[in-house]
């Protein structure tokens, strides 16, 4: 039993399993035995060596963002270059080189995602690379108001296309395109109610001319319609007396009134003498006052020397004046006349004498503040 126990004793003390890699007592030089963690310590730095090299290239494409942003325009007939200039004007060559070539591995034509592309603050290259690769172009927002002089304007509105100002001109030019719409060339600018239009970098002019009439036809519904019938007006010609009464007046309250006023003097074989025509003939709208000279204009706008209407709208216009000038009720008046309180209202008259006598007072508000007609 003893011998038996302490056999087993020996067995389990720590001294009977000596370590394989330690030397075995009394010999000389013995090797060691190579650990087996050694391969796998090298296998992983190998690992990390590599993933931070890999890390070092990739991540430039993903972690860095632009510092601003920018909508980039992709032409017609865009090479791949053409995209890294675009981008480096706004983003830099180092983030422009890195989003075009992440664009490149997504799209072999980079001309078919000719538009306009929103890039926001903080998007990095391969993001970049995707917007533009998706070609869901930015929309841009056209906004109309109170535009005169609407033929030069057509530069400032193609400014935000890919498009000239003579492209334009040119489009609203065409008598076939504009009497889709009923109107003249010389009515063209009626297209365009003050409003604000959604629209992309890459539409064409007759796209553009499309899209603002399309709101001007459901502008001149069916029930618009049979009310400027009514009136004995056309819509295009509704127009054009709203844009004059628009130039007369802020006062939403008389807008209707004084529309009614020249539909009067229409009706009644009058000329319109309406200053603010006068103004649009000479094209200077610094004009406070008109003065006699001012009223020898020439040209068929001068509405103190030509009866009816002019040929077109003398400014663009408004649905809250066209519905004004329809919804207006009958009246007699004849004439109007600055109120001598300068509020900005008028004084209205049916009869030349009641009118002489609105302005002599008006006359006499000015002359106390020394003010005196231009001559």
């Amino acid at each position: 039993m003893n011998s038996t126990d302490n056999t087993r004793g020996d067995a389990m003390h720590p001294a009977a399993c000596p370590d394989p890699s330690s030397p075995i007592p009394g010999a000389k030089n013995a090797p060691r035995r190579p650990k087996r963690c050694r391969p796998a310590i090298y296998i992983a730095l190998g690992i990390l060596l590599v993933g931070g090299i890999c890390a070092a290239i990739i991540a430039p494409y993903f972690l860095t963002g632009t510092a601003s942003a920018a909508v980039i325009k992709i032409p017609r007939q865009a090479t791949a270059a053409n995209i890294t200039d675009t981008l480096s004007k706004y983003f830099g060559t180092d983030f422009a080189g890195r989003a075009t070539t992440a664009f490149t591995k997504l799209v072999k034509a980079p001309a078919e995602r000719y538009g306009a592309y929103d890039i926001p603050e903080g998007t990095s290259p391969v993001k970049a690379a995707r917007i533009l690769a998706r070609g869901s172009q930015t929309q841009l927002t056209l906004t109309i108001n109170g535009v005169r002089q609407f033929m030069p304007f057509a530069d400032r509105i193609a400014a935000k296309f890919d498009f000239s100002g003579d492209d334009l001109r040119q489009a609203l030019s065409d008598p076939e395109l504009m009497q889709q719409y009923g109107l003249t060339t010389e009515q063209a600018p009626s297209l365009f109610l003050n409003d604000s239009y959604y629209l992309y970098w890459t539409d064409s002019p007759r796209t553009l001319i499309e899209k603002v009439g399309a709101n001007y036809n459901r502008v001149w519904n069916d029930t618009r319609r049979a009310k400027a019938d009514s009136l004995g007006l056309t819509p295009a010609q509704v127009m054009t007396i709203a844009s004059i009464v628009d130039e007369e007046t802020n006062q939403i309250s008389e807008k209707g009134r004084i529309g009614r006023l020249y539909i009067n003097r229409l009706n009644a074989h009058m000329r319109l003498q309406a200053d603010p025509t006068v103004r649009y003939a000479l094209q200077d709208f610094t004009i406070k006052r008109v003065s006699g000279a001012n009223l020898q204009a020439p040209g068929p706008y001068n509405t103190y020397r030509v009866y009816g209407l002019p040929p077109g709208p003398i400014r663009t216009t408004s649905v809250a004046t066209i519905d004004a000038i329809l919804d207006s009720k009958p009246s007699d008046d004849l004439y109007m006349c600055a109120r001598e309180d300068f509020s900005g209202f008028h004084n209205f008259a049916s009869d030349y004498a009641t009118h002489m006598a609105n302005a002599r007072r008006y006359q006499q508000a000015l002359d106390s503040l020394g003010i005196s007609l231009q001559q």
